[in-house]
Order: structure tokens, then C-alpha cells, then sequence
């Protein structure tokens, strides 16, 4: 079902609620009637994943809405219409193809998840008689990035491949060589696997082991067997991809077992929402699951307070209120800020930088806005650079770890207590 986008400010909401409300008959239209830039967006915002859906659509939703009270892109507003996916591919697939044959749907954008980007990625290029790109999807699988699909599509976060090259490089140099992989039996799970295993072969070696879970396990799952299977290859390290609950499962699972070596997660995990269930689970227990833990980032910390977009994004967070889609009654919990938040607010602030170009220029076509952006000072430590043959922005990888309750950038004395 479509819903209405609402975002709705504390102090003044009748500004913010001047915003798109799509209709009855489902057709997003801004609140004066006039001219808007509208995004179509398909994201898991039930299911087992809608954490993730949910967390990127608040960050993204906030920066829109202080956009639009700014007065927009020139005047236009800017509107998302919202469809949920719940992490499936066969609903992401039918999601596009109303959006594709919407006239009004200018671009898509925000998607999650690789079994869902993967399987839409072959009607970007003029299916249901309409040709759309995609922008900033939250995945760093390999299929968008190559052709034939990498032309539809403009990416803002580092890959798998980088983001696991980063990984297994740091645990080799502690010399943590035996690598075992946990991963989703899916895509996303393999696209992980491919990366750890090309990461591993630039060093002359190969994963001990690897596991794997079905798409759409939950917390309350046993993961009791992959942790045995694992045990078995004596690994030094373990490298996960997965999503928050069935990750934050194997690792619950995995620590009772007393495997105690390091784990590590990608940025698509979800890391608040899997720290959440460990330290639920950890109370009840009297038992710390948080330790040891490596989530690699594609943005940098919300709490790296030096950096002006992290202090915009949470004077933001802190002052819109923003509730995702399809959320009613399923027990979707909102944290205050998250990576993937934070991922979502610098997906809006790039998607503004895109339609400011076009809008100036847009005889020249949505992608060679994009692609004209060189040098981009979005506020944070990296600049955002698309081209002809550069269709991702970002390339850098960051790594945290869990102290005092949260996720936090890993000190170089942290890494050496991991040395072997």
C-alpha cells in the first residue's frame, strides 16, 4: 500500500505538513499544487530488516524536510513516495514497476538491500515503457557497479569488496590469517563471500570455513549449528554478512559456545539495532556479547562531533520527528541517531546537490547532472566526486567498535589487543 509521506516538525508543523500527502488515489503531489521533484522509494519498512528501511528513511526524510522549509530546489519541493518491499525481492519487483510507470516519479532512489536492488536492476533500462535511474542505493554489492546495469545506476557508500578488503587486510596484518565467513544464503550473502574470498586470495589465502542462514531469520532463531560448523575450522576471526537480528544471533550463539575471537560485521548489518539485542539479551544473561566486535562503516561516526554534517544530522534528528511507513504495529523502535540514519541524511544532501544541477540545466538529463558533480563538500571528511565512468562517490571505509554502549571508531590500541 502507498503511504503518505508526512514529516512533521515539533515547533511549526503546519510548515512541514505543506509537503507532498499523496492521495487516495496515490498520486504524490506537492502541497501547493505546484511543480515537485518526486523520488520513488522501495525499502523494507516491515519484516525482519525494517530497522534498516525505517533508520535510512529517517535520516533522509529529516534533511528533505528541512530542505523543503528552506524553500526546496528552487522553489520545488521534494517528495518521496514510499512503497514497501519488507527485504523481498518479488514485492521490490512489483514496487518498480508501479513507480517505473508513474509519470510523475522522476528518479528512484534509497532502495535496501541487495536481493531486492539485484532482481529490479534489469527494468531500469526502459521497462514498463519508461527508462529511470537509480540513485544511492543502501548496498554495496557488485551488480550496480558494472555493466550493464552500473549506467542506471549512481551508488554514494564504498562496495562489499571494499569494505571486506578492509576487513580481512586488517586481520591479517594482526596476523589473523584463519578467516571463516557467517553469511545470508542470498545475493547480499554471496556478494560478501566474493569479497572475502578475493580479499583473502591477494594474500595468498583462503576462508577456513563459512556458514550461512536463510534471508529472514530472526533474533529468536537458533544459530547453534553454523556455530559448530565454524568451530570446526579453528578460525582466528570471523567476518559476518547479514542482517542485524540473525547476526546479532550468531554472535550471541557463537560467545556461549566460547568462541571468543574477534567478529566482524558489514555497514548493512544494521549496527544499532544489532547492539540493541545483544545488550538486551546480555542483561538478562549477565553476560557481555559486545566484545570483540568490528562493524566496517561506509560513513563516518554520528558522534565525530568535528564534522559539520554529523552536527547538522542530529540538531535535525533531534528537532523533526520523523516516522517511517508501515511502521504501526510492528514493533519498529527508532534510534535517536544511526549509521544508516546518517547514511540516509548524506544520500538527501547528495540528491539535492543532483537536482540542483539539473534543475539549472535539465535539457542536459538527470545523469549528466550527476555526473558533473566533481569536489563535492558534503561536511564530512571525504569529498563526492561522479563522472562519465565513476558512478560512486564515496570510496572510504570506516571501522567501529562497541564501547560504553555504542559503536565507535576502533583505536589503534584496540586493533593491537587483537594481535595475535
Amino acid at each position: 500500500m502507498r503511504q503518505c509521506v508526512i514529516w512533521i516538525q515539533r515547533a511549526c508543523p503546519a510548515i512541514v505538513l505543506g509537503l507532498a500527502v499523496l492521495a487516495a488515489c496515490g498520486i504524490a503531489r506537492a502541497g501547493t499544487g505546484g511543480p515537485s521533484y518526486v523520488l520513488g522509494m522501495s525499502a523494507a519498512f516491515t519484516g525482519h530488516s525494517r530497522g534498516l528501511g525505517g533508520e535510512l528513511y529517517r535520516g533522509t526524510a529529516a534533511y528533505f524536510t528541512h530542505l523543503n522549509r528552506s524553500g526546496g530546489i528552487n522553489g520545488k519541493p521534494v517528495v518521496l513516495v514510499t512503497l514497501d518491499d519488507g527485504y523481498q525481492p518479488d514485492p521490490a519487483i512489483r514496487n518498480t514497476l508501479e513507480l517505473l510507470r508513474r509519470g510523475d516519479v522522476l528518479c528512484l532512489y534509497g532502495y535496501v538491500g541487495t536481493p531486492t536492488v539485484t532482481r529490479i536492476l534489469p527494468l531500469l533500462g526502459g521497462t514498463a515503457g519508461a527508462s529511470k535511474l537509480l540513485f544511492f542505493p543502501f548496498t554495496g554489492a557488485q551488480p550496480q557497479r558494472e555493466q550493464p546495469y552500473g549506467r542506471h545506476v549512481f551508488n554514494l557508500r564504498a562496495s562489499y569488496r571494499q569494505e571486506l578488503k578492509g576487513l580481512v587486510d586488517r586481520f591479517v596484518a594482526l596476523g589473523r590469517k584463519r578467516i571463516a565467513v557467517f553469511y545470508q544464503a542470498d545475493a547480499y550473502g554471496r556478494s560478501g563471500w566474493d569479497g572475502v574470498r578475493r580479499a583473502l586470495a591477494a594474500h595468498g589465502l583462503t576462508m577456513v570455513g563459512e556458514a550461512t542462514y536463510r534471508r529472514g531469520s530472526g533474533f529468536d532463531q537458533p544459530m547453534a549449528e553454523q556455530v559448530r560448523i565454524l568451530a570446526r575450522a579453528r578460525p582466528d576471526a570471523i567476518i559476518s554478512v547479514g542482517t542485524y537480528a540473525p547476526c546479532a544471533a550468531f554472535i550471541r550463539d557463537a560467545r556461549d559456545a566460547g568462541l571468543d575471537q574477534p567478529i566482524a560485521n558489514v555497514s548493512f548489518v544494521g549496527s544499532e539495532n544489532m547492539l540493541a539485542r545483544l545488550e538486551g539479551i546480555g542483561k538478562a544473561r549477565g553476560i557481555d556479547y559486545t566484545r570483540d566486535l568490528v562493524n566496517s562503516q561506509v560513513v563516518p561516526s554520528y558522534e565525530d562531533l568535528s564534522l559539520p554534517a554529523v552536527r547538522e544530522y542530529r540538531q535535525l534528528m533531534d528537532t523533526i520527528e520523523v516516522v517511517p511507513p508501515d511502521v504501526a504495529g510492528t514493533g519498529y523502535q527508532p534510534f535517536r541517531y544511526s549509521f544508516a540514519g546518517f547514511e540516509g541524511y548524506l544520500n538527501a544532501i547528495a540528491m539535492a546537490r543532483v537536482l540542483r544541477e539539473f534543475d539549472a540545466n535539465p535539457q542536459l538529463g538527470l545523469a549528466a547532472a550527476a555526473q558533473s558533480l566533481r569536489d563535492v563538500d558534503l561536511g564530512i571528511d571525504v569529498r563526492l566526486s561522479f563522472g562519465p565512468d565513476n558512478h560512486q562517490g564515496l570510496s572510504r571505509v570506516y571501522f567501529t567498535t562497541v564501547e560504553q554502549g555504542a559503536f565507535v571508531p576502533v583505536r589503534d590500541e584496540q586493533w593491537e589487543a587483537w594481535r595475535r
